[in-house]
């Protein structure tokens, strides 16, 4: 199963890294690293440029369309653009890629679709997961609690601030730096 890592904007999959980056609040991640994991081509880059050109022969030109040109990090540190694919079109290549390697991608992608169907019909099982995922980084039973609760009551304001009237982000962003200079002023409880 992949691992992500947040902090570097890299996944990992069976050992190799896929430099991802975020574009309109979602992850993209770069076409060329997923290609070079799936295939263990010599040459990533050309055989994604001959995919390329397969794909659009065949008519899936919105597969490849949809890649976006976006900097990512190149060997030499320098921002380079790349062809990046959000998870949606990122599966869509993945299914055209013929690869022994493809399949537990696919399986990985399956269960996640499973569950997430499984959290639409009981939510409370998306909050047992998110309580897993904390504990599997480290954190204690308290501090994820603290957190859970701190969701549910970000939630209830953000309703209550929509009830209100409250329509923009910039809106929201001033009421929240409000609270946590309160919070910041306000002395711990004993």
């Amino acid at each position: 199963m992949p691992k992500m890592d947040a902090n570097n904007a890299l996944i990992v999959f069976q050992d190799k890294k896929i430099r991802r980056v975020v574009h309109n609040s979602e992850w993209y991640f770069s076409v060329v690293d997923v290609v070079a994991v799936l295939t263990d081509s010599a040459d990533a880059r050309n055989y994604w440029k001959v995919l390329k050109h397969r794909l659009m022969n065949e008519g899936s030109n919105e597969t490849v369309t949809k890649c976006n040109q976006l900097k990512l990090p190149a060997e030499d540190g320098k921002l380079r653009e790349t062809d990046c694919a959000n998870t949606e079109t990122l599966f869509r290549l993945i299914q055209s890629i013929p690869s022994p390697k493809a399949e537990p991608f696919k399986q990985w992608l399956a269960q996640v679709g499973y569950e997430r169907v499984q959290e639409i019909q009981n939510p409370e099982l998306a909050q047992a997961r998110m309580k897993e995922l904390y504990k599997t980084k480290g954190y204690s039973n308290e501090w994820i609690e603290k957190r859970v609760r701190g969701i549910a009551i970000r939630q209830e304001l953000t309703d209550e601030w929509n009830k209100r009237g409250l329509k923009e982000d910039r809106e929201y962003a001033i009421l929240t730096n409000e609270i946590i200079k309160i919070r910041r002023n306000c002395p711990t409880p004993p």
